[in-house]
């Protein structure tokens, strides 16, 4: 199914979101998600279904000062 990660095009062949961040990289990372601009807890991953064309927002967290 085709999805937008962080406003770019992607192909993954995962049903939820936990599957397609592993797919993406990210099955290790600490990062905040959202799911057509709808925060997506950690836990609550694994339960949320995509659909073709959904866009999802991953942030990771950033060090300096």
């Amino acid at each position: 199914m085709k999805i937008i990660v962080n406003a770019k095009p992607h192909e993954v062949r995962a049903d939820t979101l936990d599957e397609a961040l592993q797919q993406l990289g990210y099955a290790q990372s600490a990062v905040a998600t959202a799911v057509n601009g709808q925060f997506v807890a950690r836990a609550a991953r694994p339960g949320i279904q995509l659909a073709d064309g959904d866009r999802l927002e991953i942030l990771t967290p950033m060090q300096g000062g």
